[in-house]
This record gives C-alpha cells, sequence and structure tokens, in this order.
C-alpha cells in the first residue's frame, strides 16, 4: 500500500490499534498526525516509531466538540493538508441494564456517544474541507463486531458503534462526487492493552475459541485492514463495512 505524499490524522494513536495504524501509514510514506486525549507520553512513544520526518501531534478530548475541532485545524496546519481520517479513538465501560442505577446509566450512556459517535462525526465533518481542498480523500470509521453481535454488559457501547455504521455509509454516499470514501472496519476481539485483562483471565481461552483460528486479532490484522480501506486501491469499495473478526461473527 503506497501512501507517499499522503497526509493522515489517526484519533487515538498513543496506544493499540491507532497506533499500529499510524506506524503502517508512515511506512508506506504518509505524514501523521497522531492524536491522543491523556496519554502523552504514548502519543510521543508513537511519534517515534514512525517511519519518516514531519509527524505531529494533536490532543483533544473527542467529547468537545470545540476540542475536536481545534484538532483537526492544528493537524491540517502541522501537516499541510488532510487526505485521510481514521476514527479510531473510543471508550468502552459496562453497564450492564439490571446492575446500574439511573443516574450511571445516564452517564455512561452520555459519555460513551459523545465520545465515539458524535467524537468521530464532528471529526469528519471538520476533516473535509481539507480534503476537498486536495481534492478528495479517504475516512476509515473503526468500529466493532459488537455493532451486530450486541453488547449486554456495555449496551451503549455497541449502540454507539451502530450509529458509526450507519453514518459511515450515509456519509459513503454524499461525499462520493467529492472523490472522498468512506469505509467502516469492524474488529472483533483485539490484542491490545485494553483486551489484556479479560484475555489473561479465565474468560480468555473462550474469547479465543470464538474464531475457528482459535485466536484473537493482532493489533496488526487490524490496522492492516484500516490502512487497505484508507488506500486509493479501495475507492470503490466506498460504503463497506469490513469485518475483521476472525469468523467469530459471522453476518448476512
Amino acid at each position: 500500500m503506497e501512501f507517499t505524499g499522503k497526509l493522515a490524522l489517526v484519533t487515538g494513536a498513543s496506544r493499540g490499534i491507532g497506533r499500529g495504524v499510524a506506524q503502517r501509514l508512515a511506512a508506506g510514506g504518509a505524514r501523521v498526525a497522531v492524536h491522543y486525549v491523556r496519554d502523552a507520553a504514548g502519543a510521543q512513544t508513537t511519534l517515534a516509531s514512525l517511519d519518516g520526518t514531519g509527524h505531529v501531534v494533536v490532543q483533544a478530548d473527542l467529547a468537545d466538540p470545540a476540542q475536536v475541532q481545534r484538532m483537526v485545524s492544528e493537524a491540517a496546519a502541522g501537516l499541510g493538508g488532510l487526505d485521510i481520517l481514521v476514527n479510531n479513538a473510543g471508550i468502552y465501560t459496562e453497564h450492564p441494564i439490571l446492575q446500574t442505577d439511573y443516574a450511571d446509566w445516564l452517564a455512561q450512556w452520555e459519555a460513551i456517544l459523545k465520545t465515539n459517535l458524535l467524537g468521530a462525526a464532528n471529526a469528519l465533518f471538520c476533516a473535509v474541507p481539507h480534503m476537498l481542498a486536495r481534492g478528495g480523500g479517504a475516512v476509515v470509521n473503526v468500529s466493532s463486531r459488537g455493532a451486530f453481535r450486541g453488547e449486554p454488559l456495555g449496551p451503549a457501547y455497541g449502540a454507539s458503534k451502530a450509529g458509526m455504521n450507519s453514518m459511515g455509509q450515509s456519509l459513503a454516499v454524499a461525499l462520493a462526487p467529492q472523490n472522498i470514501h468512506v469505509i467502516t472496519v469492524a474488529p472483533g476481539w483485539v490484542e491490545t492493552d485494553m483486551a489484556a485483562e479479560h484475555l489473561a483471565s479465565p474468560a480468555g481461552d473462550g474469547i479465543r475459541n470464538q474464531s475457528p483460528f482459535g485466536r484473537v486479532a493482532s493489533v496488526d490484522d487490524v490496522a492492516y485492514a484500516v490502512c487497505f480501506a484508507a488506500s486509493d486501491k479501495a475507492k470503490f469499495m466506498t460504503g463497506a463495512v469490513l469485518d475483521v473478526n476472525g469468523a467469530s461473527y459471522l453476518r448476512t
């Protein structure tokens, strides 16, 4: 995958999937804006790991629309424009309906939807003018298997990712005439810091055995799919939702 001359913003790039995506884009020749929320040290570690030069770090709380707007502006200014946006950042908390009081229920839904769905939508909105100025671009939204399979312990998370899938398809139609393609990648379990506690628990073998491969996705499995989706080769796949779950959940 060739990204020479491309300018990319990757949200949630201080670790995990975001770091893997930033590394793959940079290895392909892109200049990358590494976004973080609180983990400045992690963002600097990602930055130091990137091939090439001209990369930048940007910070924002994606739940705050003003910070999202500033983040995109700073990324575009630091790179000299934007061709690619990867909406990767997201949060997950558990709030099972039968064990959660109403105040906590409200707070969890608000926080998750503001970050995972509205934050991604706002970043996309702010990035599009920069893509138009460069003749087109690509948006990749990182969703989740949970949008289809369900998230009984974290229903707001599943709903936010289902909303992301629908948003991506709507905007794929709206933006195709402007030479901007929008693709969503939906992983299942991934070997990240966020999942480490679950994978190391007694439930870990059961999680791995959800896939006939007997494992969960590596960061690179997902990063490869995201970078392919961001490439010009994937343009005619706009509107697609790509499953990266090792056949742990099949849908038609």
